[in-house]
Parts: C-alpha cells; sequence; structure tokens
C-alpha cells in the first residue's frame, strides 16, 4: 500500500522540518560562539543595564510603519532603542532626540545581537520568533507583534506569531484568527490589542493636506508584485497589450524586489513598451504621488490594493493567482481568508477570460456605487481607530513598561 500525503500536508511537514533543521544549525553556532567567548575569557559586550523599550526593524522599509510611533513616543519623553538590521536605515538620522538609532549588522549578526538582549519590552514586525535564527532572550520579559499590512494575519509562514506575548491589530477579525490559532495548538492566549493602523494614519494625513490634483487624463496604475503568481509572471506583456488599446494613460510601477529578482524579465518588458505620451514606468522611492494621479488601480496580491482604495478611496482590479495556503498559518483553518472576501467588495477580478473587455471593466469599476459602498464595509473591518494608531500604540507600550515598573515598587 503506497502512502498518499496531500499538498497541503507536505507543505506543512516541510515547513516544519526546515525549520527544525534551521533551529538545529542555529543552537549548534550559538554553542560554539558561546564556548569561544567562554575560552578567550571575554566579557559580554551586552550592556547589563535592562533596556525599557527596543523597537527592532528587519529591513529599512519598515520605518514608515514604525515613524508615527517612534514620533509619539519621543513627543512623551520615553528613550526607545531601535535596533535595525538595515545600515541606511532612516532611523540612523531620525530627529526625535528619545529615539536611538542601532545598526546591528545584517542577517544572523543582527539576531545573533537580539538573543542576549537585555529589555523590558521588544516591539517588532517580523515574524518567527522562536521558529528560525531569532529566539527569545532570557533577559527580555515581553515581546510584541505589530502587523505591516491590514489584512489576514494568517499569511505568515506557519508558527509565525505562537512565540509572541502580544500581538497589536487593526480589525477584529484578525484577534479571532489568531484565537483559533491558539486553540487548535493548545497555545496560552495573547495579549490582543486592536489599536489600528498608523502608517496608513498618517498617508491619510498626507493625502487630506495635500493640493488638489491637477486636471489629467484618465490614468491606471499597473502596479504587479513579483514572483510566479504576480501579473507579469501570469499574463507578461498581454496585458500591456490591451491596456494601450483603451483610452487610459498608463503607469506601470513594478515591485522594487523584480528588479533584482527579476531583472531579465522586466528590462525585456522596459525594452518592449518604452516610455511614451500614453506609458510611463515609474520608480519613485516614494509611492505618494502615483497613487494619488491615479483613478484606478490593477495589482495581484500586493499590499497596495488596500491602501489605495482605503486611503484614496478609489476602485480595484484585482487578479486571483492559485494561492497555497500550505507553508501558511492560513492553512490550519478552515475558514475562507479575509482578503479573498474583501476583494470583491472593492474591486473587480481581472482573469484571462475577461481580458479582452479589461477597458470596459476599467470603465465599470469607475462608475459602480457597490464599489464605493464595499470600500466603507472593508475599511471598517480592518481599520479601526482611523486616526488613532500611533496614540495608541503608544499608549500599549507605556502602560507594560508602567506595569513592570509597578512590579519592581511592590517587590522592594
Amino acid at each position: 500500500m503506497k502512502l498518499y500525503i496531500d499538498p497541503g500536508t507536505g507543505s506543512m511537514l516541510f515547513t516544519i522540518l526546515i525549520g527544525l533543521i534551521g533551529a538545529a544549525i542555529y543552537s549548534v553556532r550559538m554553542i560554539l560562539i558561546k564556548l569561544r567567548f567562554r575560552l578567550s575569557g571575554g566579557k559580554a559586550e551586552e550592556n547589563t543595564k535592562k533596556i525599557p523599550i527596543v523597537i527592532f526593524s528587519d529591513n529599512k522599509r519598515y520605518w514608515v510603519n514604525f515613524e508615527p510611533i517612534c514620533r509619539e513616543l519621543n513627543k512623551r519623553g520615553q528613550d526607545v532603542v531601535y535596533m535595525t538590521a538595515s545600515p541606511d536605515d532612516p532611523v540612523l538620522q531620525n530627529p526625535y532626540p528619545h529615539i536611538h538609532g542601532q545598526f546591528i549588522g545584517e542577517g544572523n549578526r543582527a539576531y545573533a545581537k537580539l538573543n542576549f538582549l537585555n529589555a523590558d519590552l521588544v516591539l517588532a514586525t517580523t515574524p518567527g520568533l522562536e521558529v528560525y535564527q531569532w529566539k527569545r532572550s532570557k533577559d527580555v520579559r515581553f515581546y510584541v507583534h505589530i502587523p505591516h499590512a491590514p489584512n489576514d494575519i494568517t499569511l505568515y509562514r506557519m508558527f509565525g506569531l505562537d512565540n509572541y506575548d502580544a500581538v497589536l491589530l487593526s480589525g477584529q477579525y484578525q484577534a479571532e484568527q489568531i484565537r483559533s490559532l491558539e486553540r487548535l495548538r493548545n497555545l496560552p492566549p495573547k495579549e490582543l490589542t486592536i489599536v489600528g493602523i498608523p502608517y496608513m494614519d498618517e498617508m491619510a494625513k498626507r493625502l487630506e493636506a495635500a493640493p488638489p490634483v491637477p486636471p489629467h487624463e484618465k490614468t491606471v496604475l499597473l502596479a504587479p508584485s513579483w514572483g510566479s503568481s504576480a501579473i507579469f509572471a501570469v499574463f507578461g506583456g498581454e496585458i500591456l497589450d490591451v491596456l494601450l488599446k483603451t483610452d487610459y494613460h498608463i503607469i506601470v510601477r513594478p515591485h522594487p524586489q523584480s528588479f533584482t529578482s527579476e531583472k531579465e524579465m522586466l528590462e525585456g518588458l522596459m525594452a518592449r513598451y518604452p516610455d511614451s505620451d500614453k506609458l510611463e514606468w515609474n520608480r519613485d522611492t516614494d509611492n505618494f504621488e502615483v497613487l494619488r494621479r491615479s483613478d484606478i488601480l490593477i495589482s495581484d496580491f500586493s499590499g497596495v490594493i488596500f491602501e489605495f482604495s482605503l486611503i484614496y478611496d478609489k476602485p480595484v482590479i484585482y487578479t486571483d493567482p492559485k494561492f497555497d495556503t500550505g507553508p501558511y498559518d492560513a492553512w490550519w483553518l478552515k475558514e475562507p481568508l479575509w482578503t479573498a472576501e474583501a476583494l470583491p467588495k472593492i474591486g473587480s477580478q481581472l482573469t484571462r477570460e475577461n481580458m479582452s473587455d479589461l477597458g470596459k471593466q476599467l470603465d465599470a469599476c469607475l462608475t459602480d456605487p457597490r464599489y464605493a459602498q464595499g470600500r466603507q464595509e472593508v475599511k471598517a473591518e480592518t481599520w479601526e481607530h482611523p486616526g488613532e494608531g500611533a496614540v495608541r500604540v503608544a499608549e500599549y507600550l507605556l502602560n507594560k513598561v508602567g506595569e513592570r515598573t509597578a512590579e519592581k515598587t511592590e517587590v522592594k
């Protein structure tokens, strides 16, 4: 009799196996580091004084997520050590006197520093604590996670949030997803607090303060992600051929990672479809202006879908890639992804079958009132407390530090 394992289970087992192998390799490395340290007669490099609040960012692009929180903590006079794995992270030149940026190395160097950290509280947007290289330090009291996108909290790689003490969320559906995973895995309940989305609050304020967009021709923004399920991988130049036949001005803004991971493919498309009066390629570091001057967005599974729809209050057209939940926490839950239910409310789905009618689809999305109503429904579900995110996060962190201070006072 042959043993059959379905693809989802196979993906899950493979993820677990890779995690165990990675953990074993890392543990051996840590043992060797400690042994070498003791044999050398060295002294610990880490500061023996406990840091009240540490923010860790594994990439400079998350400064946009943390900057509003840092500004609010700085305003309240709270010193924060912001540890980054990017040598050119904007935090290293930040203007806030109470926010102390530190570059702690890239890759394993950064995690080695974190694994011996002496801090009261760590805030991070990085999943995988205790799964791969990043281990809980015995000298850190509390680990807090904050997501960097307003979508399903189960779209992290398996066990991504299991070992955090608390998660700061933007919607109730995320809390329900975490509680379901905790019950399935017999995990102790985490502290779950809905705070909103600080970085989207900032984008909304910036949009409100900006001058009106000058008169312009109808503009569609094509913003593909990267990888085998992304728009260009699925449709290639066909989607540009169809768009060029419409009466829309076309802006193409690929994901930054595409220029590294899919360089040859992108260079071929840019040569075949060069800049013209009808089409432009956009690589602005800041996407604010390109989103502001676009009337409708075409994308796949990029987080820009919800930014464009909920902040700029404009419709979207989305693709439906074959998404394998096997490696993700979503595999454990029977409920459909929240994102899959939200997308039809805010826009129309693009398929190979309806590709030839894309021009009509664009026009319909711009004029159909159900999408405007749907955007408000989705916004209410995934962006609670609009405008209050940074304040709520800062208050939560300060309260947690205050609890520690109160505990120490009681002990005395």
